[in-house]
This record gives C-alpha cells, sequence and structure tokens, in this order.
C-alpha cells in the first residue's frame, strides 16, 4: 500500500470515529434525558383526558361548591391533564342509579353516599357509620387509613367495576320533623324518611315506618305531609334546602349522642375501573391526593356553616331543637347489636369490616363495649 493510500486510509477512520462518537453521544444524550423526565413530563403533550363526574349535592345544597372545589384541585394539580367536568345530583342519571351507571362507563366516577349501596355491596353497611358504632370522624379514618378499611372498601367496589378512592368526611345527620318528637316511644307510628339498610331496621324496630327517598324528593314529601320527618344531613346544608319552612322541629340526642343513627355521613369518589386503570399512575396519586385534601375541606367547611345555620334555624325559620335523654339513647341502643351481626353476615367483606371495627371499638382505645355487650335482645350471645 502506497504512502498516499495509508494517509487517506488514516483519514477516513478518524472521520468515522468521530461520526460514531458524535452519533454515540447524541443518542446517549436522548436516553440519558428521556430516563431523568418525570412520567407526568413524558405526557405533556398528551390531550387532557376528561371525566364526567356526578356528585349527590344538589346545586343549590351549601356543600356544592366543595364538590366543584374538588373538581377545581384536580384540573390544578394535574396542570389541567385530567380534567372533572362536575355535574350535580340528577343531571345525568337519578342519584340512586349512579352506582350502575358508573359501572357501565355511562359516566366515569360518582361522588356520593356509600350508605346508597348496601343493597348492591353490603359491605357498604360498614364503610359509614350506621347506629350506636364508631361516631367520631378520627376513628373513621384511622380504620380506613391504618386497619384495612380502604382495601375492603376496594374490594368490595372492585366486584362492581368500580374504584373506590377514598372516604370524604362530610357531617352527621339530622332529623326533620313536622311533629315534635320527645321521646323514644313518640318515634312509634311516625312515617320517616331514611336511607334504608340497617339504619332503617333500627328505627322499624322501634315501631317506626321508614321510606327511602332521594334528596330531591325530601321537601315535597315533608311538605305534601307524605312523611311525619326525614333524616336527611347536616345543619348547613338542610338549611340550604329550605327544610325548616316546612318542619318546625329538629330531633336530636343528648350532647353525649347528638346523632343516633348516622354521626359520620361518609361519601366516597367512585371510578369505572376500566377509566382508572387507563389513568397513568401519576393521574391515580393526584386523584388519591385531591381526594384526601378534599374530605377534610369539606368536613370544615360544613361544621363551620353548620354553626349558624343552626342560629338561622332557630331565630329565621323559627325551629325547635329537640333533645332526646340518655335513657332514650339506651333504648335505641338495645337494638343495634343484633342488627349488627346480621348485616355483618349477609356477605364475607361485611363479616370482615364489622369484625375488625368491634375490636376497635373494643379496644382500650375506644372502649366502646365489651365482649359481653354483644348480645340479642334475650340477651343471648351473638357470634359473628
Amino acid at each position: 500500500m502506497s504512502k498516499k493510500m495509508k494517509e487517506d486510509k488514516t483519514s477516513e477512520e478518524k472521520v468515522s470515529r468521530r461520526r460514531f462518537l458524535k452519533t454515540a453521544a447524541a443518542t446517549a444524550g436522548v436516553t440519558a434525558a428521556t430516563m431523568g423526565v418525570p412520567s407526568f413530563l413524558k405526557h405533556a403533550s398528551a390531550a387532557p383526558i376528561k371525566w364526567k363526574v356526578q356528585t349527590a349535592w344538589n346545586a343549590g345544597d351549601a356543600a356544592y361548591v366543595c364538590f366543584q372545589d374538588l373538581c377545581k384541585l384536580v384540573g390544578e394539580l394535574s396542570e389541567g391533564k385530567l380534567v372533572f367536568e362536575g355535574f350535580p345530583a340528577g343531571a345525568i342519571v337519578g342519584t340512586f342509579e349512579m352506582f350502575d351507571a358508573v359501572k357501565a362507563g355511562v359516566f366515569d366516577a360518582m361522588h356520593c353516599f356509600d350508605v346508597y349501596w348496601v343493597g348492591k355491596a353490603p359491605a357498604c353497611t360498614f364503610l359509614s357509620s350506621y347506629p350506636f358504632g364508631m361516631d367520631r370522624p378520627d376513628q373513621w379514618e384511622t380504620w380506613f387509613e391504618k386497619l384495612g378499611g380502604k382495601e375492603i372498601a376496594r374490594e368490595a367496589y372492585g366486584a362492581h367495576n368500580l374504584m373506590y378512592v377514598g372516604p370524604i368526611q362530610h357531617d352527621d345527620n339530622l332529623i326533620h320533623s313536622k311533629v315534635p318528637i320527645r321521646s323514644f316511644e313518640e318515634f312509634r307510628g311516625k312515617k320517616i324518611r331514611y336511607p334504608g339498610g340497617i339504619i332503617a331496621d333500627i328505627y322499624r324496630a322501634a315501631g317506626v315506618s321508614t321510606v327511602l327517598l332521594p334528596s330531591a324528593e325530601v321537601y315535597p314529601a315533608l311538605e305534601k305531609g307524605v312523611i311525619d320527618a326525614s333524616d336527611f344531613v347536616g345543619a348547613a346544608v338542610n338549611y340550604s334546602l329550605g327544610f325548616g319552612e316546612i318542619a318546625k322541629y329538629i330531633v336530636m340526642g343528648p350532647p353525649s349522642t347528638p346523632c343516633l343513627h348516622q354521626p359520620v355521613d361518609l361519601m366516597s369518589l367512585d371510578i369505572n375501573m376500566g377509566k382508572w386503570k387507563a389513568l397513568p399512575k401519576h393521574l391515580q396519586q393526584i386523584v388519591e391526593a385531591a381526594v384526601k385534601q378534599h374530605s377534610w375541606e369539606q368536613y370544615a367547611f360544613v361544621q363551620k356553616a353548620d354553626l349558624k345555620a343552626f342560629d338561622d334555624f332557630q331565630t329565621k325559620q323559627k325551629v325547635t331543637i329537640i333533645r332526646l335523654k340518655d335513657s332514650d339513647i339506651e333504648k335505641f341502643k338495645k337494638f343495634a347489636p343484633e342488627l349488627w351481626v346480621t348485616w355483618a353476615k349477609k356477605h364475607p367483606l361485611a363479616t370482615k369490616a364489622f369484625k375488625s371495627q368491634w375490636e376497635y371499638m373494643k379496644s382500650i382505645k375506644i372502649g366502646y363495649y365489651t365482649e359481653a355487650d354483644l348480645v340479642d335482645l334475650k340477651g343471648h350471645k351473638l357470634s359473628i
């Protein structure tokens, strides 16, 4: 090989090496940059994901603004990549039709009360407060977050193609009545709206004729005298619904037990499982974080609003607040254990939920009951 040919070959090799190194460096840079980019930035150019979400709150309810805030929060936290298009009660389907509609994918998610679904998923009996069970929001939060409650809820809803995101705190419930009810005995024979399930069973055992109505039908039913009284949510929402205009009595328990039947009326956000699984992981985490923040913001909002609402009920609508005695509570309470066990035995997940709550309620931390309290009306021991 001539000297010139050797020089040309050497020059070509140098150029080839430079090209290779430049190409390799560029490729490595792109790879390194891609590996270092969080997953949410990889989706930054994707079109927003839009979900239709219906709540159980009516547009005029005091707490509807909290639902609107949740929808806004999801959009802000996701930087517009996930949009909750919020709808009030009845806007897409009736409130009691939401479970099946979300399950079937008619729309994407519901913001509703778990107690409405006990006929479809019996474990829901124990996903919100029930008569004479855990009666403080912190107790329920502990059970859901640290004692297995959320896992039970997700399994129960998951069997119906729904993702249970998390509990949403709200308020205790009141009874609005057109007639004075001042004792356990005066409940007998009254026709009262309750949400069904174990709650209605307690009152039926005490001689009440119970009726199940969605929120939009409560006011006209009271107004027309179809019912004597109605359980509904807390003071602020009920004042905004005008219940004090037609029902001049609010029936509560004593300060030790202000709500007999549902002292922690929990809601949840539940999403069509297909839509949830298709959502990128980082957006799933955003939804979970938003629900947790919304839960306590809604709770605090409602508690503050209740203070003014109780004053307005009495001063503006001339409503009388009736407080039952501790002795009345004890008469109601005797029906509870047998009904707890009856409902717990309706499904293995319901049994699992109640068993864990029963252990928690017997614990030194709470101390509401001992094992000797789990007896029927005749004093016979009940087994779970």
